[in-house]
């Protein structure tokens, strides 16, 4: 079994050994990822910047940028340079789908409707569903996707504004907010939740169904840096959405 590397200090107390360079700058670059200040399509300082900037060896970075490539956190492009990935947009069960891509990716009319818009403080019901304790503002919105002009999806959705303070500035009007989460806020990790259920009366009337309609709900979480940043549940149609996921031993397969 693996041990972490111990020191004493002059008092006799044990002390973790020192993280390796590559591992001091890989940890800051991932933070300036994970924490929005480089957006996804950011471009990363050139290998030799990087040098300069950790005083360091070109092998030492690249080893970093390699490292960063495998796990997916950025794109590396031949004499172009190496940018934050954009993350990823699959149908899959365990990925985070944008709905308005799907839609135009299976060649069908794509329209939006933002349905409701609100700031508020934190509700009782708000925070549960964030899962958090702490009081904080957050953007309530309800809009309506809609493939080849019918219902597509109900989309219901709160952002933590003291994570995403920059959601405030956005309407809506025009672009979904999944769609614009995807492009503008790094996470790192998702939680789903899928249930087949009956559609309520809010529902009902936004997807133009008659009761009872059966439905499939994807409530999800979203987190950077164990900080929520979104909750949202997307209720569908039954016969016009599913979600699917090819399984190896090791995991999913894409």
């Amino acid at each position: 079994m693996a041990t972490a590397r111990v020191s004493k200090s002059a008092n006799g107390k044990a002390q973790a050994a020192p993280q390796a360079l590559h591992q001091r700058i890989r940890a800051d670059l991932e933070e300036k990822i994970l924490s929005g200040r480089w957006p996804p399509g950011y471009r990363i300082p050139f290998e030799h910047e990087l040098v300069e900037s950790y005083n360091c060896s070109r092998m030492t970075v690249n080893k970093v940028l390699s490292g960063l490539a495998a796990a997916g956190v950025i794109e590396r492009k031949r004499r172009v340079g190496s940018f934050v990935a954009k993350p990823l947009v699959q149908s899959a069960v365990l990925h985070i789908p944008d709905i308005q891509a799907e839609i135009a990716k299976r060649g069908e009319a794509y329209a939006y409707e933002l349905l409701t818009r609100k700031r508020r403080k934190a509700t009782k019901d708000d925070l549960e569903r964030l899962g958090i304790d702490k009081s904080c503002d957050v953007l309530v919105l309800s809009c309506r996707h809609i493939a080849k002009g019918r219902p597509f999806a109900l989309e219901e959705r709160l952002i933590n504004l003291d994570v995403v303070p920059p959601a405030s500035e956005i309407d809506f009007t025009r672009v979904p907010p999944g769609t614009w989460l995807l492009g503008h806020v790094p996470w790192n990790e998702a939680e789903h939740r899928i249930t087949a259920s009956l559609a309520d009366d809010v529902a009902l009337k936004a997807l133009t169904l008659k009761k009872p309609a059966a439905c499939l709900v994807v409530e999800r979480r979203t987190w950077r840096k164990n900080k929520i940043i979104t909750s949202v549940r997307v209720t569908y149609p039954n016969d016009l959405y599913q979600l699917t996921a090819r399984f190896t031993p090791t995991g999913l397969r894409s």
